[in-house]
């Protein structure tokens, strides 16, 4: 009984319904376990009854992301609206640090985009690259820096603010972090003429 409520692995129909597989995926039809039951993507049904929506008869197999990876609908917004928090919060932060000094912000704003050079030697290399420069994670360990240097503060904290100010604008304009394949394909999508907004 306990054998055919715990499956020990789960199918998509991706080949079947013309979705690319993604890492980890095999094409198939329900994998079956135990006597009278049989176990899709989201789905259950034993003995000819949905375990998930209670009706006779019915099989519900959810489909797979289009793009396997990235985010879609109303979380690819909410992460959208994030990074455009983060933008004013970086803006409002460096106008507290540096008020006088809008100038190297605009000077320095478009500097971690110098990282797309990587993708001279591949998208590979270019991903890894992009990702480092647009993470979260250097600008707070430069903030941190300034934590732990309280002389230099007044030059790191304005640079982690403007840092953080261009991986916020490029978070809202959908410009998420790559995956290895190519430019246009990020954890928030794939960009392009098509990408929705």
């Amino acid at each position: 009984m306990a054998e055919a409520l715990l499956p020990r692995k789960t199918d998509w129909p991706s080949a079947e319904a013309g979705h690319p597989l993604s890492s980890g995926e095999r094409a198939g039809s329900a994998l079956r376990v135990g006597a009278g039951a049989a176990v899709g993507a989201g789905a259950c049904v034993v003995d000819g009854h949905d375990a998930m929506a209670g009706r006779s008869g019915s099989w519900h197999r959810p489909a797979p992301p289009a793009q396997a990876g990235a985010v879609q609908g109303g979380v690819r917004l909410l992460l959208r609206a994030e990074g455009a928090a983060l933008l004013v919060f970086a803006m409002l932060a460096y106008a507290q640090l540096a008020p006088a000094q809008w100038g190297r912000f605009a000077a320095l704003l478009l500097l971690p985009d110098l990282a797309m050079l990587g993708y001279l030697a591949g998208p590979a290399l270019g991903a890894r690259a992009y990702n480092a420069a647009h993470s979260l994670i250097g600008p707070v360990l430069l903030a941190a820096a300034g934590l732990a240097l309280p002389a230099q503060a007044p030059l790191f904290w304005p640079l982690a603010a403007i840092w953080l100010a261009h991986i916020g604008l490029d978070r809202m304009l959908g410009y998420g972090l790559k995956y290895g394949r190519a430019f246009g394909h990020t954890h928030l999508g794939r960009l392009g003429p098509r990408d929705p907004w």
